[in-house]
């Protein structure tokens, strides 16, 4: 089928416009590129950050999106692994070529998997920029991680059965795939701070202990030691909010890593550790472990060891980004994932 020469995209044409909606020019695959056609793109809040404040993006006019899932449309010279037709997942960049907010996009295969078929189009858009920053920081070198070993490699798989490990935001999309990760890793015991609401769901995924997002720090640092005897030296705050980072910092023990998703905003002593993970495909200090994991991201969703989370589509294509990251900005998503099919903008 031959392509079309134009298809549908989002603009954000500069810092703190509007979206809007045009055509865009079908790009050719260069070498070692794919093109890809967008069946499902996810939502994240670094969409509505950019947005809003004009943070991380200086070329303008530019295209949002980086949880991006479809089919392999073109092959690029020198690709090997990939062919047309394949569904895959990729990890876009902010873009006109490279952002997943249209109907195609160029995706670098160091950056794609193959999507098994137990996995439909709106779970594996919700993957790319998520599970990336939940592996990132447990397994990438510190500080952009908390450096352990990975469960994907033969030495680690069960090996911190004797390690307590708190993640601060287990429902969230960083928080939910951090969970299943660390079941891999054997940590023990895994213990979450989420809306209660949630706590079936994210013991399914391999949490042990869930205490209520809302509690104070007392009741917190009481449930967590009621709950293990052993200091708290690693903590992953996958919400990373000023309060949050504040909280995880005084339940750490010294000696201990904070690792953070979101820039610090609290000081450390020289005693506990902060580590910054950006989750961002286009570091160089992000480059292996990102490889690592796309090297064994099919394997993992078709045996079931990890699994997307829940997804929310909304409808209307790409109109409705504008809406759902809205939403995201007010904080009213709660353990989904965002999730707008380009191919159904009108």
């Amino acid at each position: 089928m031959a392509l079309p020469k134009e298809h549908k995209a989002l603009y954000l044409d500069s810092k703190h416009a509007s979206f809007a909606i045009s055509n865009n020019a079908t790009p050719k695959p260069g070498p070692g590129q794919l093109l890809i056609k967008v069946k499902a793109a996810g939502l994240n809040p670094i969409d509505w950050k950019v947005q809003n404040y004009g943070i991380f993006v200086q070329d303008y006019p530019t295209i949002l999106g980086i949880d991006i899932a479809g089919d392999v449309s073109d092959v690029g010279k020198g690709v090997e692994g990939f062919a047309n037709g394949d569904r895959v997942i990729t990890h876009g960049i902010f873009g006109i070529t490279s952002g997943g907010f249209q109907e195609y996009v160029l995706g670098l295969p160091t950056h794609t998997a193959k999507v098994p078929s137990n996995i439909s189009y709106d779970q594996a858009g919700a993957l790319p920029s998520t599970v990336g920053a939940a592996y990132l920081g447990l397994y990438n070198i510190k500080p952009d991680g908390l450096g352990f070993t990975t469960p994907l490699d033969d030495n680690g798989r069960g090996k911190y059965n004797d390690v307590p490990l708190l993640i601060l935001g287990g429902a969230t999309n960083v928080g939910q795939y951090a969970i299943q990760f660390a079941k891999l890793s054997g940590f023990m015991p895994i213990i979450t701070t989420a809306s209660l609401r949630h706590e079936d769901h994210l013991k399914t995924l391999g949490a042990h202990k869930v205490i209520d997002r809302h509690a104070s720090y007392e009741i917190l640092r009481q449930e967590v030691f009621a709950t293990t005897s052993q200091p708290i030296e690693y903590i992953l705050d996958a919400v990373s909010i000023p309060q949050t980072q504040q909280m995880a910092y005084d339940i750490l023990a010294p000696g201990g890593q904070l690792q953070l998703v979101q820039a610090p905003e609290i000081s450390p002593c020289t005693e506990k550790t902060i580590g910054f993970t950006k989750g961002l495909r286009s570091l160089p200090e992000n480059k292996e472990a990102f490889t690592t994991l796309y090297n064994h991201l099919t394997e993992l969703l078709q045996n079931g060891l990890i699994k997307p989370v829940r997804v929310e589509v909304i409808p209307g294509g790409l109109a409705g980004v504008s809406s759902g990251l809205e939403r995201l900005a007010n904080d009213q998503i709660s353990g989904v994932k965002l999730i707008v099919h380009p191919d159904q903008t009108v």
